[in-house]
């Protein structure tokens, strides 16, 4: 297996790679199409549209780069908008689709063995994130005062902004707060 030294999560991702034909130029150079602080966790190797690229899971997103020597494509697949992935796998590659605002990208001619890998990460992924998370802890109610209100509405308006709360949660909590005046 070919070393590359890019970057410690790279090279540990590429290490796992069955093989690295096709695509030796876009690990190289995945770090420049990366977000600061954005971290790889998974690499395949595949077919999509007219190149054969890369698929880099990351801990923000889905990734496929194409660097050729005539022009690159990065397309990304932000978590929260993928609804959801389809593996579909043959004797030795197989076809991943993935399903993000109402439109389908198959990647194809993706290794069987890291097809099914990433297809199951994914959808881990995905139920994670669906998953519902735990309602924010009531705020305490406070003695008196309209500093203690005006705090709790702007801590209110954060976790709206934050997506922590939904936006009939935030009208429901809103109207206790005012309530309490």
């Amino acid at each position: 297996m070919v070393t590359f030294n890019v970057r410690p999560d790279i090279d540990a991702a590429a290490e796992r790679l069955s093989s690295t034909f096709g695509a030796k130029r876009e690990i190289e150079k995945l770090p420049e199409v990366l977000w600061e602080g954005e971290t790889v966790e998974m690499l395949a190797t595949g077919l999509y549209g007219k190149g054969n690229g890369l698929l880099a899971m990351t801990n923000l997103r889905l990734v496929f780069y194409f660097h050729g020597l005539m022009g690159q494509r990065v397309e990304d697949f932000p978590y929260n908008r993928i609804s959801s992935v389809q593996w579909a796998g043959g004797m030795l590659m197989g076809t991943l689709s993935v399903f993000s605002s109402g439109n389908r990208a198959d990647i194809k001619q993706v290794p069987k063995d890291q097809g099914t890998a990433l297809a199951h990460q994914l959808r881990m992924r995905i139920a994670a994130a669906g998953a519902p998370a735990a309602p924010p802890a009531a705020a305490p109610v406070p003695a008196a005062g309209s500093q203690d209100i005006a705090a709790r509405l702007r801590t209110l308006d954060e976790l709206r902004a934050a997506g922590a709360i939904t936006d009939e949660e935030y009208r429901d909590r809103r109207g206790k707060i005012l309530d309490s005046l």
